[in-house]
């Protein structure tokens, strides 16, 4: 199932939301000073493009940099970000088939906003997965 999920969310929206976080990657690569921000879109954008089977988690180890770092990335290219998880959330919304691809949607808008000191990981819950993570 979430394979399917991820496919109908490649081709509806996570195409182009990847292409967002791609893009505010690259200018913030561009700017040396901000390579921890582009290199923190480059890891949502790998999210945002395949998102089912996946979570988003806070690190324990995030402390006063990351939120400080945060709102500089909320002024910079979080906004813009967010605005388009809600759009395209909003949009997927409209039909029935979309309803779940765009709550997925809303729930990717707070790591779009606060991406720093957030960690993307599996989420495990077949027998296979737990034999494997032994």
């Amino acid at each position: 199932m979430r394979t399917l999920l991820n496919i109908i969310w490649l081709i509806l929206a996570g195409f182009w939301l990847f292409l967002g976080y791609l893009a505010a990657g690259v200018v913030l690569c561009v700017l040396i000073v901000t390579i921890p921000w582009g290199i923190a879109s480059f890891r949502i954008a790998l999210y945002a493009l395949w998102p089912f089977g996946r979570t988003v988690v806070a690190k324990p180890t995030a402390g006063t940099w990351s939120f400080l770092g945060n709102v500089i990335w909320v002024i910079v290219a979080g906004i813009w970000l967010a605005i388009g998880h809600i759009v395209s959330g909003v949009a997927l919304c409209l039909t029935i088939v979309g309803i779940p691809l765009g709550i997925a949607d809303f729930k990717m808008v707070p790591v779009s906003l606060a991406p720093l000191g957030k960690e993307i990981v599996p989420t495990r819950q077949g027998a296979f997965d737990r034999a494997v993570a032994r």
